[in-house]
């Protein structure tokens, strides 16, 4: 009779209306949300751009260098390089016609300035073009159209390849096309068969997913606008992630409080009783692990690279409401559905039922294990995790060439390839170098020494006409005989075009850009550097000083979360060093991986950094949910038991969590961009190796070994609970 009064007491006071009013409003809010901010899923390219320049550190060189050059010449263009290739020499009538083919072009919308004249190759098999597209058209399309048009009644044998910057920026493009239906079809798709299999149940995966997808909707709504509004930068790069961090974290943390959930309805017969024992069992693990990941994604605003720091708030907006989806939604759906929810398999009101794992399964016998023989399983399993971290000897992550960035094919690579094979290798991406009015003569003398620039030349007219510039410096530009041009001006200085010997994506160019550098700063002081090359090679340097500067903060910040968390100094320490072991293990496999099987060309620089925010912050996630546990189970039966009661309460739940984000994440490989395929693989089986092997092994059994220091400082570690 006192446990039905123990049972009442929590409803008790609680007015029937707003047991019905407050999740109903909830619903309401979320689906109003949901509407509003749906719709906008076709609307992101409005507000994102793809242009690497503008994530450049406004300090960058480079960055510089882009910004003044509207002075030189009118609109915001895009280069696009037409290639033409043959077999055998192309005649003066192919020649005729590629070049009235070239004029079509430009007589059309889609087309700003003048293009340059048809450029035969010393080999006569070979043509190329500069044709300046309008940069605020969508380059997908018109590189298509650009395509089409030159292309039309050329002579048999004649191959056309649109590549150069508008010809990769339209990769790009294609590239995250199908970011918005097939990422977020598979990523659903994945974790609905997932949770199927886990619950057994149609009804409760489908909740579970609404409260993922209302909240990916709201997340997108709110990102959306201040992208529109200029306070944040949105990349098809970070829309991608920001849909699968919202995904998985929002069912991570839905599984954690429908499994209190279900536990709550079999000791109580009251929804509402059972509503209010989630959440607070709930709410500090949720919060924390949620804060977790927001404070080490914020790190990232301390990054050079605005790619980088405009992901940290964006990504921490998502994680935001994935939390209060979980909190307020799930909770509201679930009270209305009630036992419904878990049809066929409902839980049934019993008091006096064995807590989860106390009659047996793999959880309890894996407690059993580790209660046996701690110091063996916890030594053998660092040893075996820090084996893996060997790979990390061969990870290469200095950059990969422009070209390989889209996997798959790419007109854009294939016509790099034919113009370096006719061409000086950087033809169509040289390097804009913007020299003083009068230290013009000292910056083509040095460029013209150094052995990586194939030829240089000025802007001599607005629309983007250049004019060559040999040994004689500024006297030269034009044919022999003729009135020399002169070259435009603008704030009292002069744009060269350097053309690299080697291809513009290419290390041997990025190095070739710091020697240029060097050479201006002792002979002509004031020469800038930018171009594609130079973008390259200042947003590697900046990504490797992000990393420098932003992982030791991480854990920083992580380690104090954990230490408010968990009311100790030691049990924090541990966590994180076992949290860093998992990530190097990850990486070093990666690595492995990368080099042998995928062969691919190495990594972005802000492949490792990103790989450590996500593995190091979601990683956390695992221990908070499994020592939160084992704290409250600590406090009442003491830190023996309470460490192997927590693994065995939460070891299903986190498995089944941890399996939900390795499949989100494992669904960004479709999208057919390395950098993404990159992180998709390391937080996949990053996520997969916390939660099968750190979580259920290592830290149980060190945590086990050490005993109850491990909660040094607090009363807990003497005893006192």
């Amino acid at each position: 009779m006192s446990t039905r009064r123990d049972q009442g007491s929590s409803i008790r006071g609680v007015p029937m209306w707003l047991r019905v009013l407050l999740p109903a409003a909830l619903i309401l809010i979320w689906l109003t949300g949901a509407a509003i901010g749906g719709p906008y899923f076709g609307r992101v390219d409005e507000v994102s751009s793809n242009d690497r320049t503008a994530y450049l550190p406004t300090t960058a060189e480079a960055t510089e260098v882009q910004d003044r050059l509207a002075g030189f010449t009118e609109g915001d263009a895009i280069p696009a390089v037409v290639v033409f290739a043959s077999d055998a020499e192309i005649g003066a009538d192919a020649l005729e016609t590629i070049a009235a083919r070239i004029d079509a072009a430009a007589a059309g919308d889609l087309v700003v300035g003048e293009p340059s004249p048809p450029i035969p190759s010393e080999d006569g098999r070979a043509v190329q073009a500069f044709v300046p597209l309008d940069g605020d058209a969508d380059l997908g399309d018109a590189t298509v159209e650009l395509r089409d048009i030159v292309a039309d009644g050329l002579p048999a044998g004649i191959d056309v390849y649109i590549t150069g910057p508008a010809g990769f920026t339209s990769d790009l493009v294609g590239a995250f096309a199908g970011i918005d239906g097939l990422l977020l079809g598979v990523a659903l798709a994945a974790v609905l068969l997932i949770l199927i299999l886990v619950y057994r149940s149609l009804l409760l995966p489908l909740a579970v997913l609404a409260t993922s997808m209302f909240a990916l909707c709201v997340a997108l709504l709110t990102v959306w606008w201040l992208a529109k509004a200029g306070v944040l930068l949105l990349s098809g790069q970070t829309q991608g992630i920001l849909f699968i961090l919202v995904i998985g974290a929002a069912t991570d943390y839905a599984l954690l409080y429908v499994a209190r959930y279900r536990d709550e309805l079999v000791r109580t017969p009251h929804r509402w009783t059972a509503t209010v024992r989630a959440l607070r069992g709930s709410v500090e693990p949720i919060v924390a692990s949620g804060g977790t990941v927001i404070a080490g994604l914020l790190c990232l605003l301390l990054s050079d690279l605005r790619s980088n720091s405009a992901l940290g708030p964006v990504a921490a907006i998502g994680i935001a409401f994935a939390i209060l989806s979980a909190l307020t939604l799930l909770p509201s759906v679930l009270l209305a559905l009630g036992r419904t929810a878990f049809w066929p398999r409902r839980p049934r009101f019993d008091p006096d039922v064995p807590e989860a794992g106390a009659a047996g399964g793999p959880w309890a016998r894996l407690s059993r294990g580790i209660a046996r023989r701690p110091r063996t399983i916890w030594i053998v399993t660092a040893a075996v995790l820090a084996l893996g971290c060997i790979g990390l000897t061969q990870l290469q992550a200095s950059g990969v060439p422009q070209s390989e960035l889209v996997l798959g094919s790419s007109e854009a690579r294939d016509g790099q390839r034919v113009l370096g094979e006719h061409f000086p290798a950087g033809s169509g991406s040289p390097a804009s170098v913007i020299a003083p009015e009068d230290r013009l003569q000292d910056a083509v003398d040095v460029l013209l020494a150094h052995d990586g620039v194939a030829d240089v030349a000025a802007i001599v007219d607005r629309s983007g006409m250049t004019a060559p510039v040999t040994e004689d410096g500024v006297g030269a530009f034009g044919p022999p005989g003729t009135p020399a041009p002169e070259p435009v001006v603008s704030d009292g200085a002069v744009l060269l075009q350097a053309t690299l010997s080697d291809a513009a994506d290419s290390l041997a160019a990025e190095q070739t850009i710091r020697d240029l550098r060097a050479s201006f700063a002792d002979a002509a002081p004031g020469v800038l550097v930018g171009g594609s090359t130079a973008t390259d090679l200042d947003t590697n340097e900046a990504s490797i000083r992000d990393r420098t500067l932003i992982v030791p903060i991480v854990l920083g910040v992580i380690l104090v979360i954990l230490m408010l968390l968990l009311r100790s100094v030691l049990a924090p320490i541990l966590l994180t060093l076992t949290t860093v072991l998992s990530f190097g293990t990850a990486m070093g496999v990666a690595a492995l991986v990368f080099e042998h099987v995928l062969d691919v060309p190495g990594a972005d620089p802000a492949v490792p950094l990103y790989g450590f925010v996500f593995l190091v912050a979601l990683g956390i996630d695992y221990n908070i949910f499994l020592m939160s546990r084992v704290r409250e189970e600590s406090l009442a039966h003491g830190t023996r038991e309470g460490i192997l009661r927590g693994l065995r309460l939460t070891g299903g739940i986190i498995t089944s969590a941890g399996l939900v984000l390795a499949a989100t994440f494992t669904a960004l490989s479709v999208i057919p961009v390395l950098f993404l395929v990159q992180i998709a693989f390391i937080v996949a089986f990053g996520v997969l190796l916390d939660t099968f092997v750190v979580r259920s092994l290592l830290v149980p059994a060190l945590a086990t070994d050490v005993g109850r220091a491990i909660w040094w400082p607090s009363k807990l570690s003497r005893g006192e609970r």
